[in-house]
């Protein structure tokens, strides 16, 4: 109701906040592997506030930082932040944003804020869904530069970060970022098939292009998928060739 609105926006902005703040913690992350791999602070920073998608920006890095070319690393970075465009499809309706206005929206169309917003999306009030997106959006893009900044300065400071081991953490955050994705046998099935073709490939292959690979992997199964199952789900129902009822029992050609 109207006469609770100020009470939910509370709790919208409250959760909101503590979205951004947690994820300021990869934000450091991003801000220190970004500068150990050879990025000035102003180009790590120049990623956070012009990329704005956490998977492609350690893409990027990491991919830069094994020695790929520019060309791999971007196409690897576009491939995971592709995801960003379906969900601006899901939210445009919701948003219903113009002008100017969709520029903003378009660049924190994220995880957190899709999430956030169709959390709230059977809402009857529908400003809960539009402040939960801008607010989450506000509070994430806030947090990751930041902590970005931080994380940046902090690597300057340190020096080289192999002494730290910085530089197996990109690895150790993409687990981070997967490892709740994966649920039930399906993901799981490609996503040890992903990695398998990743080692066997990473030897001969230039960086980068391993990761590219294994997206061939999730478009077969997705094919594989649609073939196999898409018939099923299709098929027609016949009740009297599942259900019997007593007289089936008894054989045809009359009765006992």
């Amino acid at each position: 109701m109207t006469s609770d609105w100020p009470a939910e926006r509370r709790a919208i902005i409250r959760d909101a906040t503590g979205v951004g703040i947690a994820v300021a913690a990869y934000g450091v992350v991003f801000g220190a592997q970004g500068v150990a791999t050879g990025l000035s602070l102003a180009q790590t920073m120049t990623l956070s506030l012009l990329m704005f998608t956490g998977a492609s920006q350690f893409a990027l890095v990491g991919v830069v930082g094994a020695g790929g070319t520019v060309v791999a690393a971007a196409l690897t970075a576009l491939m995971l932040g592709a995801r960003n465009a379906l969900y601006g499809l899901r939210m445009a309706p919701l948003l219903g944003v113009t002008g100017a206005k969709r520029l903003l929206a378009a660049q924190w169309t994220i995880d957190e804020s899709t999430a956030m917003a169709l959390a709230r999306e059977d809402h009857t009030n529908e400003r809960a869904v539009r402040t939960a997106f801008w607010a989450t959006g506000g509070s994430v893009y806030v947090f990751w530069n930041l902590s970005t900044l931080l994380g940046g300065l902090g690597a300057k400071a340190l020096g080289d970060p192999r002494t730290l081991g910085l530089d197996a953490v990109i690895p150790a955050a993409f687990l981070a970022l997967l490892w709740p994705r994966i649920r039930g046998r399906e993901p799981w099935a490609i996503a040890v098939l992903s990695a398998a073709v990743a080692v066997l490939l990473t030897p001969v292959l230039r960086p980068g292009l391993p990761v590219l690979a294994t997206a061939l992997v999730a478009i077969i199964a997705g094919m594989w998928a649609r073939n196999t199952l898409a018939p099923l789900a299709s098929a027609p129902i016949h009740p009297e060739e599942s259900v019997h009822d007593e007289g089936d029992a008894t054989p045809r050609g009359g009765s006992a």
